[in-house]
């Protein structure tokens, strides 16, 4: 009993009205789980100030893609009420109350807990009048030397008008004073990015760079009295708007648009809560902001540069070395050979990166009998091993194909770079299709072998090709020389380099052809087979559940009486535990050492499981605008491997949050112990678990 993309908008007949979650707020409450991580003691104090600059970042990035996205389909009349039921400005009234409070906890956490915290270890982040009189005179020569030659303060006059102040920058709003005429003048200055956030004062004492500035303000304006001082930072769209006529090169054109980008509308504006009226209302008319989009708060701002503290060298703050797992394919191992021999599924960062699939493209490119490389690229590292290999396989006269999306978000400018040195390189660089992104993770290496088969080997992944996020991103990935898994990605490659438009595949499910058709159908099955009196269970894990008609399709699952189990990392609008609806649906969030980054979808199929890995998420731009590839996980010990890893997390004896019916998430870190208020042990973590576990997996399983 099958079901065809027409058939999939009858999912939601018989389902009620608010059966969604706002995305928006959902995002929100993804980053407030950042922020509890910041404020959990019992986590090393250097990774609780990385997490309060994850959160500051995140929210940085929310403003100017999610917001201002949403601000200038109101400004074009494009609105319309969101999947929640929300009119656009109640979004963003909704928005603009959830992220003031999360930025209040935020300066809250710094001030209250993180600073006495790093005190207590010998770090200090102090204000400038905190200083002492030697720190002081360190730093008035400091910023003679190395501050003021790039400081370029504007005033604003009849002959000089307000200045464009760009997005993020951290700024100055001066108010000085002409001793002779009494005259008052704004002046802006910005606190110049490529220096440090926070200035060392003396061993690992610290304090911001605006501080500096700010005591030195009289070396800027000389003659004149400085009045006040005050403290401001705008967040502006960022999203980008291409036009991808076919006629213009796109590469050009997203050059283009990232010049403009720099120039997009305000969406918020950032002040310390110190800030006087008069400055204030000058900033808010001059930047054309209202007071939905003003935020005052405790300083200083930008708290993003404390990632420069979390850095520092001080390992006993810090979570313990971890050194992946070597054993997935062995070093002494041939690694076509291993492959052959049976499929290898790795798990980053358990698996190491380096010795498995930064090795197959580094191998391939060295060896005489690889005729041809293809590969995507949607993010890399700055310093990419994968890149300089597939150069190199293209200088030894290797076929190499690259499909760079150089409209991978904040990371095009490095695209373009790379793009336009492989292509001098000699490697084939094509840039996907107008109006998709190419968000698929492929590797296809062409071997003639020394048996004379010409044999294809294959990497599909659910992360970038990037050894350095590898590190940090749970990921998983599949190495296999299955000549239809090959068959299906050269297929896939003609499709993303040519014209061909091909729809099914053997063991792939491709976006947006047959992905969310496919999945749904599943889903339908597991009903059938339900019904029948037959194993079913449908289990997800994924980055984000946006979709509406995958959640209409689990939620007509969970009516039915199939139990649905979703790990999801960020952004979810289904409501779990609704009665009649989603009774059995339960959804848990881990976040951790590790960034939950991999997509896995398992369905039980009456006692077979059959599982499926990729790139994609549940979201309507990965569905609908994207290029998306999973993989059939046949290997039997890999699929037990995998259902496994999705039971144990939502095991009640791991630690993780619990969404409820009404959107809000539970931390559940602790075993209960019957008495209000007490907690009992330490809930399992998945990820040292599987730290403690995977280094001793063999390629067995």
């Amino acid at each position: 009993m099958g079901v065809n993309p027409g058939q999939t908008l009858s999912w939601g007949e018989g389902l009620p009205e608010g059966r969604y979650l706002d995305r928006e707020e959902s995002w929100l409450r993804f980053n407030q789980r950042v922020l509890e991580l910041a404020e959990d003691p019992t986590l090393p104090l250097l990774e609780r100030v990385r997490f309060l600059a994850i959160f500051a970042t995140n929210l940085d990035e929310f403003f100017m893609v999610r917001v201002a996205g949403l601000a200038r389909r109101m400004a074009t009349g494009l609105a319309v009420k969101s999947a929640s039921g929300r009119r656009p400005r109640e979004v963003l009234e909704r928005t603009a109350e959830v992220a003031g409070e999360l930025m209040q906890r935020h300066a809250a956490v710094f001030h209250e807990q993180i600073l006495p915290a790093l005190a207590a270890e010998g770090i200090q982040i102090l204000r400038w009048e905190e200083l002492s009189r030697t720190e002081q005179e360190r730093l008035h020569r400091l910023f003679r030397e190395e501050i003021y030659p790039v400081l370029t303060p504007l005033a604003v006059d009849s002959a000089h008008p307000f200045p464009y102040i760009s997005g993020r920058s951290l700024n100055l709003a001066v108010i000085v004073r002409d001793p002779d005429t009494e005259a008052s003048m704004f002046a802006r200055v910005k606190v110049p990015p490529l220096l440090p956030r926070f200035i060392e004062a003396s061993p690992d004492r610290f304090t911001p760079l605006e501080d500096v500035i700010a005591a030195h303000l009289g070396q800027l304006f000389v003659g004149m009295e400085v009045v006040e001082h005050h403290v401001f930072r705008v967040t502006r769209n960022q999203d980008l708007e291409i036009d991808e006529d076919i006629s213009e090169g796109l590469l050009q054109a997203l050059e283009r648009e990232l010049l403009r980008r720099r120039f997009g509308p305000v969406v918020r504006l950032e002040v310390e809560e110190t800030i006087s009226p008069e400055v204030l209302e000058m900033l808010t008319e001059e930047l054309g902001v209202d007071e939905r989009q003003i935020y005052k708060i405790r300083g200083p701002l930008h708290l993003g540069g404390l990632h420069a503290i979390a850095d520092l060298d001080r390992p006993e703050l810090k979570y313990p070395p971890f050194v992946p797992s070597k054993e997935a394919v062995p070093i002494d191992a041939d690694i076509f050979a291993a492959i052959r021999e049976r499929e290898v599924l790795i798990h980053h960062p358990y698996d190491s990166f380096t010795t498995t699939v930064q090795r197959l493209i580094e191998d391939a490119a060295a060896d005489p009998h690889v005729l041809a490389i293809k590969q995507t690229l949607y993010r890399t590292s700055g310093d990419s091993p994968i890149v300089d290999a597939l150069i190199d396989a293209a200088e030894a006269g290797k076929q190499v194909v690259v499909v760079v999306e150089l409209k991978a978000r904040f990371d095009e400018r490095a695209n373009i770079e790379w793009a336009r040195k492989l292509e001098q390189a000699g490697c084939h660089v094509v840039y996907g299709f107008v109006g998709l992104k190419t968000h698929c993770k492929l590797s296809l290496v062409v071997r003639q072998d020394p048996d004379g088969t010409l044999r294809r080997y294959c990497h599909i992944g659910t992360g970038n090709y990037n050894p350095k996020t590898a590190r940090q991103y749970e990921d998983l990935g599949l190495l296999t020389a299955d000549p239809e898994v090959g068959e299906d990605v050269s297929t896939l490659f003609n499709h993303l380099t040519g014209y061909s438009r091909q729809t099914s595949y053997n063991r792939l499910l491709v976006a947006p052809r047959s992905l969310r058709s496919g999945l749904v159908m599943r889903i339908e099955r597991e009903i059938d087979h339900h019904r029948a009196g037959r194993p079913a269970h449908i289990r997800i894990k994924c980055n984000g559940l946006v979709d509406e008609v995958i959640i209409d399709a689990l939620y007509q699952a969970s009516r039915a009486g199939v139990p649905v189990d979703i790990w999801v990392r960020g952004i979810c609008a289904l409501r779990p535990g609704v009665p009649g609806l989603s009774d059995n649906i339960r959804v848990r969030s881990v976040l951790g050492r590790f960034l939950e980054h991999s997509r896995v979808f398992a369905f039980e199929d009456g006692g077979e499981p059959e599982v499926w890995i990729g790139s994609a998420d549940l979201m309507h731009r990965n569905l609908d605008r994207r290029v998306e590839a999973l993989v059939r996980v046949t290997d039997k010990a890999h699929r037990a491997e995998l259902v496994r890893l999705l039971d144990l997390a939502m095991d009640e004896g791991t630690a993780s949050w619990w969404l409820g019916p009404d959107g809000e998430w539970t931390r559940h870190q602790y075993a209960g112990t019957g008495e209000p208020g007490s907690r009992g042990e330490p809930l399992r973590d998945i990820q040292r678990h599987l730290m403690k576990t995977r280094r001793w997996r063999t390629v067995d399983g």
